[in-house]
């Protein structure tokens, strides 16, 4: 496709990332969290660079099998469990661990004919209260998986609400130190817990957004010195530049109004191939090397930026529209969302090249789907 809006995933970053963590954590085993598509990265391409991680964690039992089918023997976590009872035929069979942290989950382990038992994670509602069983029940749910046949080993796990800002951590630390017990092994950290808490480390870590080089808490400065790298990169090309004079107005809306006599750089990119429409003027943009800013509201296909001050910007020059030089978390405070929803918000009519230097022959094998 000739349309200039393109991701370039670069795995070569991602097994950087993998290794900087497991470095943070060397008493832990890391489950590389990869839900959402890998956080919209395209799961079939990129878990091989991944491949020294000690497992997987995901919410959709479909990718888990897909990871199955496509060569990977090591443990794959549902990290929200299963949704159905009949679901746990499949967890057998494809030698899933799941999350339980409900009775009704129990109820459907116990009820199954199964051949051989399924591994399962506890889950503790430590004070997020999202998943998990509350402090008061969590003891009777610990001796009820003991009891259950058809559950193997058991891992005590929870979840931090405020690992980025430290809010209630210590509330919560507290909670999980007198509920679990120590003769079983626990996951707690998540991506901001593996950075910024390492007594939380435990026996297992469950990093996720900062696999792909972004923040936690949303504000690149807070990882700019653990050497993570960027790995999706969304480029896309000028169209053409239009000569625009002061007091004149720019795009739907008529949003932007010129202050002076401008150069206005029309790029190729546009809500729908997943920039978000409610960016407000200001948002940065990379042009050329350039740093400049966001001018009129996105259209579809289309969006608009300041050039004046670029005379070497003309039809052609490239854009970047967050990666390498410009951080996604700096894109999406100023969108007033965070980097997460704007790495899984790609559009699938936006092209993907994966850039690989790294010597696995599986990586090839994968490519050509990608």
């Amino acid at each position: 496709m000739s349309r200039p809006a393109k991701v370039t995933i670069n795995l070569d970053a991602l097994s950087h990332n993998l290794a900087v963590i497991k470095a943070r954590a060397t008493g832990s085993k890391v489950w590389s969290v990869v839900k959402a598509d890998a956080y919209g990265h395209g799961l079939s391409c990129v878990w091989p660079a991944l491949s020294h991680t000690d497992g997987f964690a995901l919410i959709e039992l479909d990718k888990a099998i897909m990871l199955r089918e496509q060569g990977w023997v090591g443990p794959i976590l549902l990290l929200e469990g299963f949704f159905k009872p009949e679901d746990v035929y499949l967890l057998e069979r494809y030698s899933l661990t799941t999350t339980v942290h409900s009775d009704w989950q129990f109820d459907a382990i116990e009820k199954a004919q199964l051949d051989r038992p399924i591994n399962i994670y506890l889950k503790l509602n430590s004070g997020m209260n999202r998943l998990g069983y509350r402090p008061e029940h969590y003891p009777q749910a610990l001796a009820r998986a003991k009891n259950i046949n058809n559950i193997g080993s058991v891992i005590q796990m929870s979840h931090f609400a405020n690992a980025d800002t430290g809010l209630n951590m210590d509330a919560q630390k507290t909670v999980i130190n007198q509920t679990m017990v120590n003769s079983l092994p626990r996951c707690l950290a998540n991506s901001a817990a593996t950075l910024f808490n390492p007594e939380t480390h435990q026996d297992w870590i469950r990093p996720g957004i900062i696999l792909y080089g972004v923040s936690p808490s949303g504000v690149w400065q807070d990882i700019a010195d653990f050497d993570l790298q960027p790995v999706m990169t969304f480029n896309s090309e000028i169209l053409a530049v239009q000569n625009v004079k002061q007091g004149e107005q720019i795009g739907y809306g008529s949003r932007f109004t010129a202050t002076r006599d401008m150069r206005v750089g029309v790029v190729a990119c546009g809500y729908a191939d997943g920039y978000p429409r409610h960016a407000p003027d200001g948002t940065p943009i990379m042009v050329n090397g350039h740093k400049t800013q966001l001018v009129g509201r996105i259209s579809m296909d289309m969006l608009t930026i300041d050039v004046t001050d670029y005379p070497d910007v003309v039809y052609g020059s490239q854009v970047e529209l967050w990666g390498d030089q410009l951080p996604v978390d700096e894109v999406a405070t100023a969108c007033g969302t965070i980097g997460y929803e704007l790495l899984c918000a790609i559009a699938p009519r936006v092209a993907v090249e994966v850039m690989i230097n790294l010597p696995n022959s599986t990586f090839s094998d994968l490519n050509e789907s990608c």
